[in-house]
């Protein structure tokens, strides 16, 4: 890597300024003045426009890249070509700064925003694109349904236990009534066990820093470093890195409706309903209105039509909605 790094060429200014634009986008610090901004500054060449598509683009490259970095070996054989244009795309979503393989590497393991996946999830032994799902049967009678952007590992059994680790994202456990073994599901700080049960694990690590379980049949045992609790159907719970929270009763209905392709809100604040979709479509929504973040948002969509929601939030709450290459949607 030292010697590939030696090859890439700095940016130039206008790709820097680019790439600063998506740093600000993405910032949490935006304005609808500095999207208005950004569109003066695109329209004023063509040149402008195609330094501002390119770092869009590089923010949907940069996950192949990750990847790339684990198979560095054969990607050589394709030529130093391939390397300065990855390299240069990672640099610009980290902020043009990366001029060692540290700092890259760093970048695979821990991304910044969440817009990739970590190399821990590279490695899962199933993983699922965004606005993708799957369904799979591990350990011989385990049947396991990952939602959009999940990664899950298949870990050594544990005597008469199967072991498996939801190493990010959300997933859906069902053993079946002749399994001759108990499950184990970690995630995060904790987990899940059982002999009948079916439940669902949701561990958002980009946006969210707990662990939430949900039991829909059966019964299910949570183990935690703080304690210890087990669920019925209908109950749930959630956990962090400080121990269990309160066991509390969900609609299973709604609960489950990401299993039938659909995302149900209620009362749900704008603001969480855009990271929501954010988990389903490419690209990025970019919310610039904190008081439209607070407004509250109720309806079922299909995850296969996401963007639909993008004109029904224009039509309710009176939103503006700008464009941007590479699936970037800023809205004010």
């Amino acid at each position: 890597m030292s010697d590939i790094n030696k090859t890439v060429p700095e940016l130039d200014a206008l790709h820097r300024e680019a790439v600063a634009w998506f740093q600000r986008l993405t910032s949490g610090q935006a304005t609808i003045d500095d999207a208005e901004a950004l569109k003066r500054w695109r329209d004023q060449s063509a040149a402008h426009s195609a330094a501002l598509a390119d770092a869009s683009r590089a923010w949907s490259d940069v996950g192949p890249a990750g990847l790339s970095l684990r198979r560095r070996d054969s990607e050589r054989a394709n030529g130093l070509a391939y390397w300065r244009r990855r390299t240069m795309s990672r640099r610009a979503v980290l902020g043009g700064g990366l001029a060692t393989a540290a700092a890259a590497s760093y970048a695979v393991i821990d991304p910044p925003l969440g817009l990739w996946p970590s190399l821990s999830e590279f490695k899962a032994d199933y993983r699922t694109a965004t606005g993708r799902q799957l369904s799979v049967t591990v350990a011989d009678d385990v049947s396991v349904q990952l939602n959009t952007q999940t990664s899950i590992a298949v870990q050594p059994p544990d005597g008469e236990r199967a072991r498996l680790e939801l190493i990010a994202g959300e997933a859906s456990f069902a053993t079946a009534p002749e399994a001759r073994r108990s499950l184990v599901v970690r995630a995060g700080d904790g987990r899940t066990v059982t002999s009948d049960g079916r439940f669902s694990i949701r561990n958002i690590r980009a946006s969210e820093s707990w662990v939430c379980v949900t039991c829909f049949g059966g019964d299910v045992r949570i183990e935690h470093k703080a304690g210890a609790t087990a669920l019925g159907p209908g109950q749930q719970i959630r956990y962090d890195a400080t121990g269990l929270g309160r066991i509390a009763t969900v609609d299973q209905e709604s609960a489950s409706a990401w299993q039938r392709g659909i995302v149900v809100f209620r009362a749900t604040p704008l603001a969480e309903v855009v990271v929501e979709i954010n988990r389903y479509r490419p690209g990025r929504i970019v919310l610039l209105n904190a008081a439209l973040g607070r407004k509250l948002v109720n309806g079922r969509f299909r995850i296969d039509q996401m963007d639909e929601i993008l004109a029904r939030l224009e039509l309710a709450f009176g939103a503006k909605s700008h464009v941007l290459a590479g699936g970037i949607v800023l809205l004010s």
